[in-house]
């Protein structure tokens, strides 16, 4: 194996030095790898490659845990390839130089391949991501690079074109179970943990392997002989993963698109678990209630008025009282939302008034709308023929107010739900009234 940025100290060294569990259990062939057939299995996009001998460059992109540093070193075990590891942490262009020097002199004298692998990729520049480009296209190094980012987000389009993305997934509650039972076989025994608690340990670790693992060897140091573990024991032993959440990141879009949508299809139940995931992740409170009140105006409307006024309400109350006694108004609020009717004829008429607007250009308002605050302004015409609505016998003259020369349009079209078909009724009386006046006034009511 070829001395690589993670390599430390001499053989004999890493002879004697304890070896933590996750590092003895990793898996050493892609057989072994758990919770990824989909992308491993005979139909998976890898899995079909490798059996043809044939690994391409490619971008791992999954949670911390799932066995992206894993699934490199067994693809190079695999194919015979050279493996090169590097963090894009600690690692800068001299260290990239010499690897691809070294990968070139081992293509030469060997004939031998050199699988790169770089753990957080994303974090090299853009700068730094196109020197990869010539090594990857001549096929001096098979690229893999693993990330827990959005590629699309943080890569630049020349390496995505010469590379796959690979989506791995967090482990599932079999692959960790799988891993437990392994781990039991490492030890020569069972856990000292009772069956809750074996759950327990699974929810804590969050899909994430390597997590699990270091749990697993805290329980077995700290449980005296003979002890069994319950749940509650558990809390002074072992600490739980902390939820996968960056707030500047993919998750924070991801999570907030979740609540949007649960929200808009009145799933109240899923928003609610959405909003819990996003608070205990740490997100802006503030952020949060401003996607509300977004919410409220596009996807509620004037279905229910009154949703608005809720999510003003939440804000204030949240600051006066602040986390954790302010969450519970945000849940009030998103259970408000989440059952409200839903209506987006206001959003869709500001949209299409923007357009019209836009379309017309600059004509002036008709004349008898116009105000005469001077005597020149009135003997042109201004406000002549006004009629003021309040005072007429329906309360409603059916005037244009349109500019003269553009056709009326319909940009509001309220649905049938909520309060939205009252005023629904109301237009359409208010149509009656207009075209029976201009059937009055003999012009033709189209």
């Amino acid at each position: 194996m070829t001395e690589g940025l993670f390599d430390h100290g001499t053989e004999s060294e890493a002879r004697a030095a304890p070896h933590p569990l996750a590092d003895r259990l990793r898996p050493q062939t892609v057989d072994d790898i758990l919770g990824q057939d989909h992308v491993l299995g005979p139909e998976g996009p890898l899995g079909r490659q490798i059996a043809q001998g044939r690994v391409p460059s490619m971008i791992l992109w999954g949670p911390p845990g799932c066995g992206k540093t894993t699934l490199a070193r067994a693809l190079a075990a695999h194919t015979d390839l050279s493996f090169r590891p590097l963090s894009a942490v600690f690692s800068g262009v001299a260290d990239l130089r010499k690897v691809f020097e070294a990968a070139k002199l081992e293509r030469q004298a060997k004939g031998r391949g050199t699988l790169l692998f770089v753990d957080e990729i994303h974090r090299f520049n853009k700068a730094q991501q196109d020197g990869f480009l010539p090594y990857v296209e001549d096929g001096t190094v098979v690229l893999v690079g693993a990330t827990t980012e959005n590629p699309s987000f943080e890569l630049n389009a020349a390496l995505m074109s010469r590379c796959q993305v690979i989506v791995l997934k967090r482990l599932d509650d079999a692959a960790l179970d799988a891993l437990l039972m392994r781990a039991e076989a490492d030890l020569g025994h069972n856990l000292p943990v009772d069956a809750e608690a074996r759950d327990a340990l699974k929810a804590m670790a969050d899909g994430d392997g390597r997590m699990l693992l270091n749990m697993v060897e805290a329980v077995v140091s700290m449980a005296a002989e003979g002890e069994v573990f319950s749940p509650g024991d558990l809390a002074r032993v072992v600490q739980r993963r902390a939820p996968v959440f960056d707030k500047s990141g993919e998750g924070h879009y991801n999570l907030i698109s979740a609540l949007h949508k649960s929200l808009r299809g009145s799933d109240t139940d899923a928003a609610l678990y959405w909003l819990a995931r996003m608070l205990d992740g740490g997100e802006d409170p503030a952020y949060i209630l401003r996607r509300l009140t977004r919410f409220a105006v596009e996807d509620i409307g004037l279905a229910d008025p009154a949703a608005l006024t809720q999510a003003i309400a939440t804000w204030e109350a949240f600051d006066r009282l602040g986390s954790p006694e302010g969450d519970l108004a945000l849940s009030y609020l998103v259970i408000y939302l989440g059952t409200a009717p839903k209506s987006v004829g206001a959003y869709k008429a500001h949209k299409a008034a923007a357009q019209a607007a836009r379309k017309t250009g600059s004509l002036t308002p008709p004349m008898h709308i116009l105000n005469a605050p001077t005597k020149m302004m009135k003997t042109l015409g201004y406000g002549s023929g006004y009629q003021y609505d309040p005072d007429t016998a329906d309360g409603f003259s059916g005037q244009n107010y349109f500019p003269d020369g553009m056709p009326r349009e319909t940009f509001y079209r309220p649905v049938e739900r909520g309060f939205e078909r009252d005023i629904g009724k109301r237009l359409a009386y208010w149509n009656r009234l207009r075209a029976e006046k201009k059937l009055t006034d003999g012009e033709d009511p189209q």
